[in-house]
């Protein structure tokens, strides 16, 4: 991974960051948005709760956190790819992580 770049894996249709991740982009977070950019997904800190989104869950006592997304990354796991790391960096632009090529060409 280059500068800036940190690593995010996909396995069994969930978001798994970890603590160092979440610390840095997330601090204070309880969910985020997941949105398609084409074939990256953009990941969006919700500041108020009752904004929806995704869950952000505790996975164990390090602080990692996990992001259940069945519906959105269905596709990614039906087609053989169960588990992935993937190179994630920050875009102020769009004020989210870019996990890059984390979804399949449509």
């Amino acid at each position: 991974m280059s500068d800036g770049q940190v690593a995010i894996r996909i396995r069994r249709r969930a978001l798994y960051l970890s603590r160092e991740v979440c610390d840095r982009y997330f601090a204070g977070v309880d969910a985020v948005v997941l949105l398609r950019r084409d074939t990256d997904l953009l990941v969006l800190p919700v500041r108020h709760a009752a904004a929806g989104g995704y869950l952000l869950k505790q996975r164990n006592g390090a602080g990692d956190r996990v992001v259940h997304a069945a519906d959105l990354l269905r596709d990614e796991t039906d087609a053989g790819e169960d588990d992935r790391e993937l190179p994630a960096f920050w875009d102020p632009a769009q004020a989210g992580l870019v996990v890059e090529n984390a979804l399949s060409a449509n």
